[in-house]
Order: C-alpha cells, then structure tokens, then sequence
C-alpha cells in the first residue's frame, strides 16, 4: 500500500525561496519548512527577511536567511553557485520575487521604453536565467523549478475591477507573466529528460489589504467571491514540491478561485 502522507514530506530536502520575505514567499518557506526542508530565505530585505527567518527557527524549523538580488543578472550563476556551496545540493527552487520599477503603477499611456526594458529585465529574464543555471545545477540528481506567473500572464486584463480606484494592470505585468507561463513549458521539455521538474503557478488575486472598491469589484467577478490568502497558493507549491506531484512537469496551475473558468 502506498504511503501517500509520507508524499507530501520533504525532510533531507533543501528548498530556496526568492522573495523569500515578500506576502506569498513568507507563506512558501513556511509550508516547505513545515514539511521537513532545509529552506533557503532568498531576498534582499534583510530586515524583514531576518525577522521571518528567526520567528520561523523559534517554532525549531530549519530556515536561514541568505541576501540574494534575482535582478542582479550578470552575477546570477556566481551567486546560485554560492547558495550551493553554502548549503550543498539544491533540491527546490521558488521564483516569488516581484521586482518593479518605481512608476510600476502607471497607466499604458505614460509607460516609457526605458521603464519596460527594465521591467522585463529585472523581472521575465532573471526569472529565465534564475531557472536555466538552477536547472543545469539539478543535472546530477534532479529537482523541482516553481515559478510564479499569474492569471494575467493567460488572460487579457479585465479592467472594471479597477474602476473607482487609481489601481490599474501594469502593461509590462501581462507580457512578463506571460513570458514566464511559456518559459515553463519549454524548460520542462528540455530539462525532463534529467528528471527536473519545472511548473508555474498563476494566481489570481491575493488580499493584502487593497482598496476596498478593489476588492469588492474583484471578488463579485470570482465564482468563490473573494481574493486568495496567500496561504492558500503556498498549499500549491508545497504539492508541487513534493512526491506527490512527480509526474507533473510543464503544467501552469491556477489558483485563482475560479477566475479563468468564466
């Protein structure tokens, strides 16, 4: 019979999280913890990132802190190839990190070239190079790749949620989301053969105390007519990251309360 609970358990795994200290990541290094890893906080918010990291090793779960720029690409494989001979053979890699510029916010019609060349560096190509030099790294023995798109990044952009705030979808946000969601197919395909799985989790809309206009627009046009928790999308990478789903590879799962589906 086959034991399915012990799936789900990482224990002699190491796992690192970019964004590590952000909403989401705080809730991915928790529930890989809790399942027995050795995780790797990942992000460059020393302070909040130490904060998580000693809460975290209070409750006697094996976490450490580890300052790491994902938009700093040109030193990207020196720096991975430092978190590996710090704490040896990576197992799982989380891309969470949400890189932007400063006018992120702005609506198509003052978006600027320099602003989108940035965006999509810092963001879609370190997340694709972030991927290629773990990948090659997981050669030897295989491993698991997660990164974040989002329901944006397979849909258009309904923008009557937005109406009656100042929020509004970044026109970068789509195609770098997108970029990421195609990413995933193709690395999966190349990377299969050495047994490393590489999938994309796209939510939809997580709360973090948005404009309430916001989430009450959002939430009517959701079939479980609310915003996620972002405990709710770590669920997700914890079953990704497990035995339970070694057979899945290339996919794009959707945690989105049911958003894509009307």
């Amino acid at each position: 019979m086959n034991d399915y609970k012990k799936k789900f358990v990482l224990k002699g795994k190491t796992a690192v999280v970019t964004g590590g200290a952000g909403l989401i990541g705080g809730e991915v290094v928790t529930a890989l913890a809790q399942a027995g890893s050795h995780v790797i906080l990942a992000d460059i918010d020393k302070k909040k990132g130490t904060f998580l990291t000693d809460e975290l090793k209070g409750n006697n779960l094996n976490v450490d802190f580890h300052y790491f720029d994902i938009t700093d690409i040109e030193n990207l494989q020196k720096n991975i190839t430092y978190i590996v001979n710090q704490f040896g053979y990576i197992n799982i890699w989380v891309n969470t990190a949400y890189p932007r510029t400063p006018d992120w916010g702005n609506k198509v019609e003052d978006v600027s070239a320099d602003s989108w060349r940035r965006n999509v560096d810092m963001h879609l190509n370190a997340y694709a190079m972030t991927s290629k030099y773990v990948a090659e790294g997981m050669k030897a023995r295989g491993g698991t790749i997660i990164n974040f798109g989002s329901v944006y990044g397979v849909l258009g952009g309904d923008f009557s949620i937005y109406e009656g705030t100042e929020m509004t979808l970044p026109m970068a946000y789509a195609a770098i989301k997108g970029g990421i969601v195609n990413l995933g197919r193709y690395m999966a395909s190349y990377f299969g053969k050495y047994n490393v799985r590489i999938n994309t989790i796209c939510p939809g809309g997580v709360f973090n105390e948005q404009n309430p206009v916001f989430v009450d627009n959002y939430s009517k046009k959701t079939p479980l007519k609310r915003m996620a928790q972002p405990e709710e999308v770590a669920s997700v990478v914890l079953f990704l990251a497990s035995d339970a789903a070694s057979y899945i590879t290339g996919a794009t799962i959707m945690v989105d309360g049911g958003w894509s589906s009307v």
